[in-house]
């Protein structure tokens, strides 16, 4: 194997809001859900070299990560040259600082990075159409890390759309030891909707989608690398201002952004994870975690969450802040109950791909 490597950070993502809807034909439920990425991230380093026949390693730091074909990263590889028609030594390792199943996307990741070192490796890439439909084989969840930033995901939440970011947001990610299972929130989830059938005075599945779609139209335009969200209407305002000032202006920004976000969400309950309306009757310390990342316990007034959700099926949660110092607030409320939490941001687009090789 060749001395040379490629190191790419595997970014993590939240679900700022998730509704699920009827099972569809093929058995999986139809989903309509906003991912965002988040700083947060593994290191995976991949390295590869043409041969006559292909053969795969896997390494990792993390005792429950597979380091065979059940890893996502493995299968991404694999069918990744068969896609290309190319035979390859290939060695991945993944360095793992994320949850493994907590509902931060971490494997899901592991896969889009895995893809990203691979073809950097090898000087060839799939076409981007290409690349989306074998990232939406691999998982519903690989496909949004190549595209990165604010997402719009339906279908199993693999058909992804890039949405206009999100100003760069202070958030606090909680990690509780217990797991949840994606299949046996989704089979509580139809246990308590039998018959679940499309209302015809509100498509549940579109509402996320028009909510977000209507507040970016509102906000701004649609230049390539730039985000709609955060275009100022009166930039030649701002510049005398100090950069105290500024941080402060773009505090509210992302504010006014996220709030009007969350109150213009799913029907008349504001941006929501349907996932909640099941996992915290089974896992009611979830509920304290949330309680605690809002902000509404006693004392903890004076550093509430703009907003807080489970993410995905859990049991990661997470809360947006005004300020890094609301957000160590926070950081210290959930630890002191005994579950970790950690301080990052969210990643636009733009820095999200700027960041991605780290070597």
């Amino acid at each position: 194997m060749k001395a040379m490597s490629t190191t790419v950070r595997s970014y993590s993502k939240i679900n700022l809001g998730l509704a699920i809807g009827p099972v569809r034909a093929d058995g999986f439920h139809g989903l309509t859900t906003l991912y965002q990425t988040l700083d947060l991230h593994d290191l995976v380093t991949v390295t590869a070299r043409r041969a006559e026949e292909t053969w795969i390693s896997l390494t990792t730091n993390h005792p429950y990560v597979p380091t065979n074909e059940r890893n996502t990263a493995w299968r991404m590889v694999e069918r990744c040259l068969a896609k290309l028609d190319v035979r390859a030594e290939v060695e991945v390792h993944i360095e793992k600082n994320l949850p493994v199943q907590g509902g931060l996307g971490a494997g899901s990741a592991n896969g889009a990075a895995a893809l990203i070192g691979l073809e950097r490796e090898l000087g060839v890439a799939l076409p981007g159409v290409e690349r989306l439909h074998l990232a939406a084989e691999i998982g519903s969840d690989v496909p949004l890390f190549l595209l990165g930033g604010a997402v719009m995901g339906v279908g199993r939440g693999e058909q992804v759309v890039p949405m206009p970011d999100l100003p760069r947001t202070y958030c606090v990610v909680a990690v509780p030891a217990v797991g949840v299972s994606t299949p046996a929130a989704f089979k509580e989830w139809d246990v308590r909707h039998a018959g679940l059938t499309p209302d015809p005075k509100l498509d549940r599945l579109n509402e996320l989608s028009l909510a977000y779609a209507s507040l970016s139209a509102k906000t701004g335009d649609s230049k390539p690398g730039t985000s709609g969200i955060v275009r100022d209407p009166n930039p030649e305002k701002k510049q005398g201002l100090s950069g105290e000032s500024q941080s402060n202006a773009m505090n509210d920004l992302a504010e006014n952004t996220l709030l009007t976000l969350v109150r213009t969400g799913i029907g008349n309950d504001g941006l929501q994870n349907d996932f909640e309306e099941v996992v915290f009757p089974q896992y009611p310390s979830l509920r304290i975690t949330k309680r605690q990342l809002m902000g509404n316990e006693s004392g903890a007034s004076d550093s509430p969450a703009i907003y807080a959700a489970l993410s995905g099926s859990g049991s990661a949660l997470f809360g947006l802040y005004r300020s890094e110092a609301d957000a160590e607030a926070a950081q210290r409320r959930v630890q002191a109950s005994g579950v970790k939490a950690f301080v990052t941001e969210t990643l636009p687009r733009t820095e999200y791909w700027a960041r991605m090789f780290a070597g």
